[in-house]
């Protein structure tokens, strides 16, 4: 290897005429080289540009003496004095000198031994220096073999990853037998700075000079390696482009002589144009679907962009953008069909019948959107087939629980890989309808994050005002959604967003009675599970004793779902005897059902519960139906703290603060001696602690256990309650009184004492449990004193009690 590198020295103080002084013994002739370091044992040609490194190379070979070759510390000095020189560099022996025809010089030095400058002495036209020759170690102790091995591995692992190497070069590194001359030789044919090289120079220490070399190695190795991994994915790239030009290449020759090139294209183009021809699209959406044809058509078949157009030109060609022709709605038909599909629930038929009726008079017009809500398991999504069929249109459904992703809606555009429409685009393809009846399903469980709020997104959906004109992101283009018929399904209204909410008419389904459920098992249930289990109608009857257990003891909530969940598990295991061989119609009756279903699931502890002072059963509303709560109230000695339990939430601790203030307040007036209270800590829990459990119904309830337990008198066990209470001792009106009523009904409960103001509620609470429950309509809170709590024991028989209330 070589280089050029330009020196130049200072003039001497005696000038370059005339014979020179001679050189002290202990002196050497400097030649200051920039960018280069030259390491013992190497040989190096230089090429010297300055005057007097010229005349320095030219003294040393006239007296045949060794070279010092010295880096100086900033390549830009042309001049470089001592300050400029670093301190220590290489002996070497001049092998050649040559002068070129060009007039240029160089000489070929090989390294020697490593020397130290102590002084510089003048009188010279050169740089001349007294030094101090630094001997190499010899040292071969465990750490230094070690280090030799491993630095041996590593030279040859870098050689090895360097490209076009020259195979003497491996050679003369594995021959290598010496670490000093290893540890030089790696360094000088490093790719690594001059500063770096002076820096491995300058380490005498054989040990710490190994242990740089060897970091610089391992540094570079990294490096080559991933070079080398970058040139064969780069090579890899290249190979796969080739092959794909080829491919390509033999494909289009392939599809030529099968006669399937640019004819089969000109085909398909042809096809297409007269698809979007005969799809009925509006002008607007018809032009850029023409648009899109003509790029397709310019467009080369491998194009990556080519699948993109064409698929999307099949959704505007496949999307219904014709406007059927309507059938007329026979309102005594649709009558009919949600009687065949749906037991009672006459308002919620009354209400579908209007909104027929009124499709029917005014087709064109804008028709309410309409929001069944209500517990799992009552048939809002039946009660949408229900009127698709009643209306003869097609019905599909879209689910919505769990969106997040206001995409989900409106659908992506089409720069994104794997873009489609949004979910409603799709249903209405599904449907292949522009007037059919979607069902939005679950629209309560809706989310929101870093993608969009799809809530926001279904408000042009759901605005008769604007889904003339939906624009969903993939299609680009407006769609006309003002002929379908759009009904939402919930089980709650709260976490629907008031905006959406204000676009829907509001239908709400509560849960059926034991007398509803068993008709309904009776109509439908049954035979649904008969035809899912192979089984014929003659060959399984269950009667209604068993179906009442199973209502009553087996299934507790608002809908059906785990009723024919029960009923599915009665008859398969019917099945099982008849394909075992058993003949005759097969009779399941009430004592055939703990063998077959297990010991009943649920029990009434009404009765149980408020046999004791203290305890009061209230009335609560969840998003399955209705349900009993009890209220627990005990007396403790303490200083008159009230304790709550039973994960209640903010609002029903302020009612059960307001209801100890009552009783208090009205002390006297019950009989209750108010020093009780200031001796005794009251304890209120609510049971189902693990159940978060909030809202302001329970005020009644709350004050009926904390008077019955100061008056130790107790609550009829049939008699349940619901209602605010406020400090005035006035009843005030809650929400979900038909659900309440007939989970109470469901317990067994034959009372129910209700806030007055809720009477307007009555109509809608079920004809059978209006006949069997009576109705105690309370005003103030001593009205549900006199209803609900029983004739005070005699001491003797109250002191049990009353233990048992405080235990």
């Amino acid at each position: 290897m070589a280089e050029e590198i330009l020196a130049k020295n200072g003039p001497s103080e005696s000038g370059s005429g005339g014979s020179l002084p001679p050189l002290p013994p202990d002196a050497v002739i400097i030649v200051p080289v920039r960018n280069t370091v030259l390491f013992p044992g190497l040989v190096v040609p230089i090429t010297l540009g300055r005057p007097k490194s010229v005349a320095a190379a030219q003294q040393a070979v006239r007296e045949q003496r060794q070279i010092g070759i010295l880096l100086q510390r900033e390549a830009s000095v042309d001049d470089p004095t001592a300050i400029d020189m670093h301190r220590m560099g290489t002996l070497a022996n001049v092998l050649r000198f040559i002068t070129a025809p060009d007039g240029t010089h160089h000489v070929v030095c090989q390294g020697e031994q490593r020397f130290q400058v102590t002084e510089y002495l003048s009188g010279w036209p050169f740089m001349v220096a007294r030094v101090l020759r630094i001997p190499e170690s010899d040292s071969r102790t465990p750490e230094i073999e070690a280090r030799f091995v491993n630095l041996k591995a590593q030279a040859v692992e870098a050689i090895q990853l360097l490209p076009q190497v020259p195979a003497d070069l491996l050679a003369a590194i594995q021959s290598i037998e010496t670490p000093a001359a290893l540890a030089d030789l790696a360094t000088a044919y490093m790719d690594v700075k001059p500063e770096e090289k002076q820096e491995i120079l300058e380490t005498v220490d054989l040990a710490a000079r190994m242990d740089k070399v060897s970091r610089l190695l391992a540094h570079r190795i990294e490096v080559l390696r991933l070079s080398q991994e970058i040139g064969r994915q780069t090579k890899a790239s290249l190979d796969e482009r080739q092959r794909e030009v080829l491919l390509r290449e033999q494909m289009a020759a392939i599809q030529k002589q099968l006669g399937e090139g640019e004819e089969s294209k000109a085909a398909e183009i042809a096809e297409l144009e007269k698809a979007v021809a005969e799809a009925g699209m509006p002008k607007e959406v018809e032009d850029q679907a023409r648009k899109e044809l003509r790029r397709l058509q310019k467009m080369p078949e491998g194009a990556a962009e080519y699948g993109m157009v064409r698929t999307y030109l099949d959704w505007l060609i496949e999307l219904p953008w014709k406007l059927p022709e309507e059938k007329p709605i026979d309102i005594k038909e649709a009558r009919k069909v949600l009687d065949d599909d749906h037991y009672d629930l006459d308002k919620i038929k009354r209400r579908i019948i209007e909104f027929l009726a009124v499709r029917k008079l005014a087709p064109q017009g804008k028709a309410p959107i309409l929001c069944f809500v209500g517990p799992p398991g009552v048939g809002k999504t039946s009660l949408g087939q229900s009127i698709a069929r009643a209306m003869d249109r097609k019905f599909v459904r879209v689910s919505l629980g769990g969106v997040h992703d206001e995409a989900e809606i409106r659908g992506h555009r089409r720069t994104y890989i794997g873009a489609l429409p949004g979910n409603i685009i799709q249903a209405i393809r599904k449907a292949g309808s522009r007037n059919c009846v979607m069902m939005l399903d679950e629209i309560d469980k809706l989310g929101a994050g870093f993608h969009g709020d799809p809530g926001a997104a279904l408000l042009e959906v759901l605005d008769p005002e604007q889904n003339n004109t939906f624009r969903d992101n993939y299609l680009a283009v407006p769609f006309d959604l003002s002929r379908v018929v759009f009904i939402t399904t919930a089980n709650v209204l709260d976490t629907i967003p008031g905006p959406l909410r204000d676009r829907m008419e509001i239908i709400s389904l509560a849960g059926y009675t034991a007398e509803e459920k068993l008709e309904i098992a009776h109509r439908y249930l049954l035979r649904r599970q008969l035809e899912a289990n192979g089984l014929k109608p003659g060959q399984v009857e269950i009667d209604d004793a068993a179906l009442r257990e199973i209502i009553q003891n087996y299934t507790r909530e608002a809908g059906v779902r785990n009723l024919e969940r029960q009923i599915g598990q009665v008859l398969r295991n019917a099945a099982v005897r008849i394909a075992e061989g058993q003949s005759g119609p097969i009779r399941v009756t009430r004592d055939d059902l703990v063998p077959i279903l297990g010991a009943p699931k649920f029990e009434s502890e009404v009765a149980m519960r408020t046999s004791i002072p203290g305890v009061a059963t209230g009335l609560a509303w969840t998003p399955v139906g209705g349900d009993i709560l009890f209220i627990e109230a005990t007396r403790i000695p303490g200083s008159g703290k009230l304790i709550l339990t039973g994960q209640l939430g903010d609002v029903m601790k302020e009612s059960a603060q307001a209801a100890l203030s009552i009783v208090k307040n009205r002390a006297v007036a019950l009989g209750i001696d108010p020093k009780r209270f200031e001796k005794s800590d009251i304890h209120v829990h609510v049971p189902a602690g693990a159940i978060p459990k909030d809202g302001p119904s329970a005020g009644v309830a709350m004050f009926m256990a904390l008077t019955s337990l100061m008056t130790e008198r107790t609550v009829r066990s049939d008699t349940a309650m619901t209602g605010e209470i406020s400090l005035r001792g006035l009843v005030l009106p809650v929400g979900g009184i038909k659900e309440k009523v007939v989970a109470a009904y469901g317990a067994g409960i034959r009372r129910v004492m209700l806030p007055a103001r809720n009477r307007r509620d009555y109509d809608d609470i079920p004809e059978v449990a209006r006949k069997a429950m009576e109705f105690i309509w309370l005003e103030r809170v001593e009205q549900a004193v006199e209803a609900a709590l029983e004739p005070k024991k005699s001491e003797k028989a109250a002191a049990p009690a009353l233990a048992g209330a405080e235990a």
